[in-house]
């Protein structure tokens, strides 16, 4: 594509150059540019792209966006703009033909429940026989492949790029995650979802939004970029804000439990492995039984199926998507130990998140609840005493470790959960390596105890002074419980 056809109808100034040559694709690492690419220099948190600028034009670069005064002395086409993040998120759906407008584009935010409810939806989707593409914290999946990404929701160039394989496969939808730091750093700016939903808001990401307040209106900005319909769980407070805030400009729907919403759940049977309960439609009810457990996988299911009536979708064939998800990795996923105790695997990582899953334990466990948890490193630590407090108030032994410390000492970040533990009285170890702290926690359970380990669900790393190195807690679990055998 012709460098002029890109910037067409976009503030920019060409400082050097023609914009009569043919772009053979965008990139915005100097490392990974190829021949004939542009470069766009974005500024990072920690990294500038403008003082790679020379690397990118080595690596084949033939034009090259800037936002701040700069003499690029190679022979190259330079172009300034404003802000180089929102000309990357502009020049890449120009790039890409627009693929978000050839996809029925589905958005989730909120601080839990985004992944379990995008694979609801995309369960009863596929019952639909529709083909189904996810973008999330799981990573991209495009028909029967799937990719890791870096961030929940990945730069727009990125999006751009899965999203037009999608459109070249003959997807019929996507399913993305949108984090407030997406919204916020604009890399869905240059895109509109058909649908937007939203989960629940609790404390998170406060190092980057600095207070709820903000975070809260980094999320509402989905819900102007909607079509068809806006979502939104109105038992949750900031739920009722956004709807509030935005009006009925574009069609809405309602779920909840203690609210009846458009769609609501009733009749609900807690038990440790499932959840029964009574769907209720405008188009009437039915009963779902879910293979997930807690009160949070009611609501995830309801935000599923207030998608789902939207698109028109049948009761029967919504009731088989949602029953029909054995399990989400990561989610309340139990560890085939072959023991007579029980490990649960889960990424709460929220003082709220933490509390949903716990609260299904407590109400049902027979034996001790033995927590395993820890809190990112260079992350909010104001969530941390919150954390603390909420599995010290739950379980019998919190077992207090690193969890991605990054580079931050992990004693430290023990040190700041522990004020909220010790606030509550709560029985607790403190073991830095998590490793050693999950062994600990196998090798002191007993009969019908039940060991949570929380935080990193999916995750099969950790990230120790900014290496990023394999740590799966399933596997370590099962050799070390073979081993001891």
């Amino acid at each position: 594509m012709e460098l002029k056809e890109i910037v067409k109808d976009y503030q920019y100034t060409l400082l050097k150059g023609s914009l009569d040559i043919d772009i053979r694709g965008i990139n915005n690492d100097s490392r990974k540019v190829k021949r004939g690419e542009l470069f766009v220099a974005e500024r990072g948190f920690t990294v500038d792209g403008h003082d790679y600028i020379g690397d990118a034009i080595d690596n084949g670069a033939i034009a090259v966006v800037i936002d701040r005064d700069l003499d690029v002395k190679e022979d190259v086409t330079v172009i300034k703009v404003e802000d180089s993040v929102d000309a990357l998120a502009r020049f890449s759906s120009i790039f890409y033909s627009k693929p978000w407008n050839q996809l029925e584009l589905i958005g989730i935010t909120g601080t839990n429940g985004k992944t379990s409810t995008t694979y609801f939806i995309k369960s009863i989707l596929e019952e639909y026989n529709k083909k189904v593409g996810i973008i999330g914290t799981m990573g991209a999946i495009i028909g029967d492949e799937k990719s890791e990404i870096i961030n929940t929701t990945p730069n727009a160039l990125t999006i751009h790029s899965l999203l037009k394989e999608m459109v070249n496969k003959n997807l019929d939808f996507c399913i993305m995650e949108v984090s407030s730091h997406a919204l916020e750093l604009k890399r869905v700016n240059y895109m509109d979802f058909q649908i937007g939903i939203f989960t629940n808001l609790s404390k998170d990401h406060l190092d980057y939004h600095e207070t709820m307040d903000k975070y809260f209106h980094s999320k509402v900005k989905l819900f102007n970029k909607t079509r068809k319909y806006n979502i939104v769980n109105i038992d949750d407070n900031y739920g009722r804000k956004i709807i509030d805030i935005i009006g009925e400009k574009v069609p809405l729907l309602t779920y909840g439990i203690m609210n009846k919403g458009d769609i609501f759940a009733s009749n609900i049977e807690f038990s440790l492995t499932k959840v029964k309960f009574n769907l209720h439609t405008p188009e009437g009810k039915i009963d779902i039984k879910l293979n997930i457990p807690g009160e949070f996988s009611v609501y995830n299911s309801l935000a599923a199926a207030s998608c789902a009536y939207a698109y028109g979708i049948d009761l029967s064939t919504i009731k088989r998507g949602l029953e029909s998800i054995e399990g989400i990795k990561g989610r309340f996923e139990v560890v085939p130990t072959n023991t007579d105790y029980t490990v649960i695997i889960d990424f709460a990582h929220t003082a709220d998140g933490l509390e949903n899953v716990l609260k299904v334990l407590k109400e049902f466990a027979e034996g001790r609840i033995l927590v395993v948890f820890g809190a990112g490193g260079n992350r909010d630590r104001t969530k941390r005493p919150e954390m603390g407090e909420t599995v010290g108030k739950y379980a019998d032994l919190s077992i207090v470790t690193s969890d991605n410390p990054r580079f931050e000492d992990p004693e430290t970040i023990i040190d700041d959960i522990l004020v909220g533990t010790r606030k509550v009285g709560g029985e607790y170890v403190k073991i830095i390596d998590r490793e050693e702290a999950i062994k600990y926690a196998l090798d002191i359970a007993k009969a019908k105890d039940i060991i949570l380990l929380a935080g990193k669900g999916h995750e099969t790393y950790t990230i120790i002074n900014g290496k990023t190195i394999p740590f799966d807690e399933r596997q370590i679990v099962l050799d070390y419980l073979n081993n001891r055998k």
